[in-house]
C-alpha cells in the first residue's frame, strides 16, 4: 500500500522501531501457528473427499495460511537485520506478493465458512447447501485465480529499495509515482476489507435473528453456527483492522504535504507493526477449525483422552466416515 502521487516526498527511511519490536514477536506466532495448521492439513486433507464444501474451505484456509508460514522466516530475517533485505529483488517481490495473496486468500475462505454457515441456517432448503465436494473445490479454486490475478502486479513492481546503502524490501513505501499496479494493490487492500466485514456482519445479524424467530437459539447447531460467525468476525477485526487504520491514516498524512512527514513516517511504523496483527491470523485461524468442524474437535478431544488427564466426549457428527459437517 502506497500513498497516492503529490508533489511531496518523505524521505525513505529505515524503521527502527520496527526492527526492534517485531523480529520476536513474529517468532512466537511462528511457533503458535505451525503445529495448529498442521494439524488441521493432516486432518482436513484425510476427510476433504468424503465431506461437505465447509471442509473445503477450511483446508484452503489452512492453505493459505501455509503461504504465511513459508514466508515468515524471510521477514522475520529482514526485521532482525534492521530492514536490511539480503535475498534480492526477485524474492522480495515473491516474498511481498505471497504476504498479500495470504491476506486476500484468509479474508476469502474465512467469508466463505461464514456463508456456508448463513445458507445452513437461514436458508437450509436452499440448493447451494447440497453441493458437490467438486463443485465447492471449484468454488474454490475461482477464489484462488481472482485473488492471485488481483496481486500479480506485486510481481511486476520493483519493490527493492536502496537507502543509505541498505536494501529494504516493503509493498508500502513513499514513491514519488505511483504506477497503475500499485495502484490497485492498495484498492484491494481497502477493498478486501470493508466488503467482507459487511458481509460477515450481515451474516452474524441475519443468522441471530432467524435463530431468535425460529426460537432456535437454544439450538446446539443453531448456536454453534452463530458462534462460528462471530469468532470469524472477532478474528477478522482483530488481525485485519490495525493496517487497514494505520494504513489509511498514513495515506491523510502524506496528502498534507512535507511539514507532516514526521507524523507520516512514525504513523508508517505503525503501519508496519500492524504486520504482526495480520500474521496473527495463522494462529488464530485453528480457533476457527474447532468452531466450524466437529472432526477438527474430535481429533483435539481424542488427542487429550490419549493422554490419560481427562476423558471427552466425542461428537458422532464428526466421525471420519460421516458425511455432515
Amino acid at each position: 500500500m502506497t500513498p497516492d502521487d503529490t508533489p511531496h516526498h518523505c524521505n525513505l527511511t529505515t524503521q527502527t522501531l520496527v526492527a526492534s519490536v517485531l523480529p520476536p514477536i513474529l517468532i512466537i506466532e511462528l511457533i503458535l501457528g505451525v503445529p495448529g495448521n498442521v494439524i488441521a492439513l493432516l486432518v482436513f486433507s484425510k476427510t476433504l473427499r468424503t465431506r461437505r464444501a465447509n471442509v473445503m474451505f477450511l483446508f484452503n484456509l489452512v492453505l493459505s495460511d501455509f503461504l504465511l508460514l513459508v514466508s515468515l522466516p524471510f521477514r522475520i530475517d529482514n526485521f532482525v537485520r534492521e530492514e536490511s533485505w539480503i535475498f534480492g529483488d526477485a524474492w522480495c517481490r515473491i516474498n511481498l506478493f505471497m504476504l498479500s495473496v495470504n491476506r486476500s486468500a484468509s479474508i476469502a475462505f474465512m467469508t466463505a465458512v461464514a456463508v456456508d454457515r448463513y445458507f445452513k441456517v437461514v436458508h437450509p432448503h436452499h440448493k447451494i447447501n447440497h453441493i458437490s465436494i467438486k463443485q465447492a473445490g471449484g468454488v474454490a479454486c475461482f477464489i484462488w485465480a481472482v485473488v492471485i490475478s488481483l496481486r500479480i502486479p506485486l510481481l511486476n513492481e520493483k519493490l527493492l529499495k536502496t537507502e543509505k546503502n541498505i536494501s529494504l524490501c516493503r509493498s508500502f513505501s513513499n514513491y514519488e509515482k505511483t504506477s497503475l499496479g500499485i495502484k490497485l494493490h492498495n484498492a484491494v487492500f481497502v477493498l478486501e476489507f470493508f466488503l467482507p466485514l459487511l458481509l460477515l456482519i450481515f451474516c452474524s445479524v441475519s443468522i441471530a435473528c432467524i435463530l431468535r424467530t425460529r426460537q432456535m437459539d437454544k439450538n446446539k447447531k443453531g448456536k454453534r453456527a452463530i458462534w462460528t460467525v462471530l469468532v470469524i468476525v472477532v478474528i477478522f477485526v482483530l488481525c485485519f483492522f490495525p493496517g487497514i487504520a494505520t494504513g489509511l491514516t498514513a495515506l491523510y498524512l502524506k496528502s498534507l504535504g512535507n511539514e507532516y512527514c514526521k507524523a507520516y513516517t512514525f504513523t508508517s511504523q505503525l503501519f508496519a507493526m500492524s504486520i504482526a496483527f495480520t500474521y496473527l491470523n495463522s494462529a488464530l485461524d485453528p480457533v476457527i477449525y474447532c468452531f466450524s468442524s466437529s472432526v477438527f474437535r474430535n481429533y483435539l478431544k481424542s488427542a487429550v483422552n490419549r493422554t490419560g488427564i481427562m476423558e471427552l466426549q466425542l461428537s458422532r457428527r464428526g466421525s471420519m466416515r460421516s458425511g455432515t459437517d
